[in-house]
């Protein structure tokens, strides 16, 4: 299972009524991060300024919006985007997601105890029961649930009336939401990884709120290596905060970030143990490939959808392994990455090179 963008565990909030007052928790160190508004929200210009007239034509006219569906890889700020709309609409938010909606009885309580304006935020919801989403389809579209009483010949549905909200679907994997599930969301926004500069302004903010001394060179080197996702760069803040306060002086540096990160195993690109793991198996093992996933998994002791998941998804988008019919291979750029001299029919950007061949005739000596 991929991280859940919301960072919290799915299966304790599946009932839990969270107005937007009460959000971010104390001590939870991610929430106490996340911005408030669409203001203070960094990065994203293109979802933002849809998402504030989409919301701001629903206030005028005094009625909920539509559903809105959020899609992106995770850690790029659904689940923020979801508090933030709650707490610009003023009304509660009701979080779950997709894997806590087992029955099409758990939604039907859910969705029974929501109050006019509310909005209800599934996370993962991809991932949803086929009979909770068969539900969910006459929710969004006519506010009510058919709830079956009773089995076989004696079993009666009783129709329930279901007070308007507004869902809030966030998933990484849009291509695996059903047609139907699709075509009920009224605004579809695709999220997309940040730009260097956007990482380091969302790092800046946060020092300010952990009360953490950021230079700006030390704000550009951890956001060089956050991988265009702000979870990461959060993430990598707090670490290099730690660093700061035991091995140095409480302040970071360019050069005590750059200590921290390497402590940490995570270099200038933002690689990892296992990014470099599976690189260094996939070069010196197999010689750059090609090479089966489940067979590259092995050969770093990890799980196969492991490897697919977390680690591959940043080596491609960074170009140094593609994917070819045969299996994964690394590209000149994974071999330079490594210190080591790529061979000449080393990939290149996903295009295979090889050496030109003579001309037929060039060396015929007849």
């Amino acid at each position: 299972m991929t991280e859940s963008d919301s960072g919290f565990d799915a299966g304790g909030f599946d009932e839990a009524e969270l107005t937007a007052s009460l959000v971010p928790g104390e001590g939870d160190a991610e929430a106490g991060l996340r911005p408030k508004s669409l203001d203070d929200f960094i990065g994203q210009p293109r979802v933002r300024e849809q998402l504030q007239l989409v919301l701001a034509g629903a206030k005028q006219r005094g009625a909920s919006p539509d559903h809105i569906l959020l899609s992106g890889p995770p850690g790029l700020g659904k689940t923020s985007l979801a508090m933030i709309i709650a707490a610009e609409l003023g009304t509660s938010l009701r979080l779950t997601s997709g894997p806590a909606l087992e029955r099409a009885g758990d939604l039907a309580a859910m969705l029974s105890n929501l109050v006019e304006g509310d909005v209800l935020f599934i996370d993962e919801i991809h991932r949803i029961a086929r009979p909770a989403e068969e539900m969910l389809y006459l929710a969004m579209e006519d506010f009510r649930v058919d709830v079956v009483v009773g089995k076989g010949p004696g079993a009666t549905s009783i129709p329930l009336e279901v007070a308007p909200f507004t869902l809030v679907g966030a998933t990484t994997r849009s291509g695996a939401l059903t047609g139907p599930l699709r075509d009920r969301f009224g605004f579809t926004a695709h999220m997309d990884f940040y730009e260097p500069a956007e990482l380091q302004r969302i790092l800046l903010r946060s020092a300010r709120i952990l009360g953490v001394e950021l230079g700006a060179e030390a704000g550009a080197e951890i956001a060089g290596r956050s991988r265009g996702t702000p979870r990461i760069a959060n993430r990598l803040l707090r670490r290099v905060r730690d660093y700061a306060e035991v091995r140095a002086d409480g302040v970071v540096s360019r050069e005590v970030a750059r200590a921290a990160l390497a402590v940490y195993d995570v270099d200038e690109l933002g690689l990892d143990r296992l990014d470099r793991a599976v690189l260094g198996a996939l070069v010196r093992s197999f010689g750059g490939g090609p090479v089966g996933v489940s067979t590259l998994a092995v050969a770093v002791g990890e799980e196969a959808g492991t490897v697919e998941e977390v680690c591959e998804p940043f080596l491609v988008r960074a170009g140094m392994v593609a994917r070819t019919p045969r299996g994964r291979v690394a590209t000149a750029a994974a071999w330079e990455h490594l210190g080591m001299v790529a061979p000449p029919d080393a990939v290149l950007g996903g295009i295979e090179v090889r050496a030109a061949e003579p001309p037929p005739g060039l060396f015929d000596r007849s």
